[in-house]
């Protein structure tokens, strides 16, 4: 067995233990290649972001690093700006062969809730080494809202791969010509490049920037809140904006981006030499992302986007990050967008499922 694992196979690992929680995974849970992670009832205000790091445990660090707790039973809200970690229903023991990754769901990422998972012993945000045995825990830091969370919620979600699953240019390549991956053509370089759309057809508006201070986002509410409470319009008439430093914008990508069915994907930054922003916070692509019966119609990739120390000038069609490609172990038994709950297959320049859609 080689790849990520799908949705047959997470099923298998909770049947025989190598995934467990209190109370029990929930068919909802389950992924076409990824399991979401339930937030437990207390979350820790603490001092600052940490790893337990070899030979310690999330415990022992947070002994050394609370200042408060907050009980999530009844929902609280989580401050902009603060840093909580919350111990996560799930645990793991895994298989000798079998690793994990780790990441912030769409919706997630979009609200700019910097979402990772540690776990003991753990050197590495959102990284679970062959055979870990232990808990799991959610560090979450709000950076644009304040947001209103409960027990059970789902913000990150877990993939699990056996041996080397990651595709090659030369794989990419061929599988990009047998069933086209993009619509145009495939910037092939350690990766499937994308660049930003900044030249949307029959309008100026290519994206959002988020408000500084605004109300509390409850995140059991959808469809609920107006756009224009925590959003500016960002608009171009010349393909380019010039990002401020410490903002964070919602853009979209030029190109409509295809899974197959047999492969998964990750969103990972491209070259820090490009340019002094990152775009990378929600990154999984599940099998069937862009995907129809006919072949790969695509789905435009959203762009989660905070620019760093100075203002950068963005153009349009510069490429921003890339995609990995890995192989499935197995196709799952339901693709992404193909009978369970898929927020933005066929999405365009969208905000998380939270705001009402736009006039």
């Amino acid at each position: 067995m080689t790849g990520v694992l799908a949705d047959s196979q997470l099923t298998d690992m909770i049947a025989r233990g190598e995934i467990s929680a209190r109370p029990a995974v929930t068919s909802a849970q389950i992924q076409p290649a990824s399991l979401d992670l339930r937030l437990g009832q207390v979350a820790y205000r603490v001092r600052a972001s940490f790893l337990a790091g070899h030979g310690r445990t999330v415990a022992d660090r947070l002994e050394e690093f609370e200042m408060h707790r907050v009980d999530l039973n009844d929902g609280a809200v989580l401050e902009k700006g603060c840093v909580y970690v919350v111990p996560l229903m799930e645990r793991l023991s895994l298989p000798a062969d079998v690793q994990a990754v780790a990441n912030a769901k769409s919706s997630t990422g979009r609200l700019d809730l910097l979402t990772r998972t540690i776990c003991d012993g753990g050197t590495e945000f959102d990284r679970i080494v062959p055979g870990y045995d232990g808990p799991l825990y959610a560090e979450i830091c709000p950076r644009s809202f304040s947001v209103l969370v409960r027990r059970g919620m789902r913000l990150n979600q877990i993939r699990f791969r056996a041996g080397q699953a990651v595709l090659s240019d030369a794989d990419l390549t061929a599988l990009h010509t047998d069933m086209p991956l993009v619509d145009g053509d495939a910037v092939i370089d350690d990766g499937l490049g994308f660049s930003v759309d900044l030249r949307l057809p029959n309008t100026t508006l290519v994206g959002y920037r988020a408000k500084p201070h605004t109300g509390v986002i409850d995140l059991d509410n959808i469809g609920h809140y107006a756009p224009a409470d925590f959003w500016e319009e960002v608009h171009s008439s010349d393909g380019h904006i010039i990002l401020d430093p410490g903002a964070f914008y919602i853009l979209v990508s030029r190109e409509a981006v295809h899974i197959p069915p047999d492969y998964a994907a990750e969103m990972t930054p491209y070259l820090a030499m490009v340019g002094e922003f990152r775009v990378h916070y929600a990154g999984f692509f599940d099998p069937g992302f862009g995907h129809d019966a006919a072949g790969g119609a695509g789905a435009r990739g959203v762009l989660e986007v905070r620019c760093h120390e100075a203002p950068f000038v963005l153009e349009h069609g510069q490429i921003v990050g890339r995609l990995i490609y890995e192989r499935m172990a197995v196709r799952p038994a339901q693709l992404y967008g193909t009978g369970i709950a898929s927020n933005y297959q066929g999405q365009g320049l969208k905000l998380s499922k939270h705001f009402a859609a736009p006039a």
